[in-house]
């Protein structure tokens, strides 16, 4: 199967220190700091991008599963809220993560719309990874 790889770099102490995240071949360069992971600085952080690999994955997993049911959506369009904690012993983790999605598909029930995308949330690659956190999902039919 594929094989993915994105790389980081980190110069300095933790508190004062910066860094440069490149995702895969060049396709994203950001920043990052203790700022931007920890309160409220400019640049990204571990916890966006894996937020953004997760409103992927999800995305495509959903409009993959609702297309072997016979249904061909419009859009989806899916947002992941990823919590970043203290863990009590001097640590973070990563508790839960909220996936909140919103999609057109012609034809579909509510009821038939909600089992996939709760299929979808447990079948999505990255769901499978993160699962020692607790994954909710709000799918909402437009």
């Amino acid at each position: 199967m594929a094989s993915y790889s994105s790389d980081a770099t980190w110069k300095g102490g933790l508190p004062d220190g910066s860094g440069t995240m490149t995702v895969g071949d060049n396709h994203y360069t950001g920043p990052y700091t203790f700022a931007s992971r920890f309160e409220d600085g400019d640049g990204t952080n571990p916890e966006e991008l894996i937020a953004a690999a997760h409103a992927g994955c999800f995305s495509m997993a959903f409009s993959n599963e609702l297309a072997q049911a016979g249904f061909t959506p419009d859009q989806v369009d899916t947002d992941a809220e990823v919590h970043l904690e203290e863990d009590g012993e001097g640590g973070f983790h990563i508790p839960r993560i909220k996936l909140t999605t919103k999609a057109s598909v012609p034809g579909i029930d509510n009821d038939t719309f909600q089992e996939i995308a709760t299929g979808a949330k447990e079948n999505c690659p990255v769901s499978k990874l993160y699962a020692g956190a607790n994954i909710t999902l709000d799918a909402s039919l437009v």
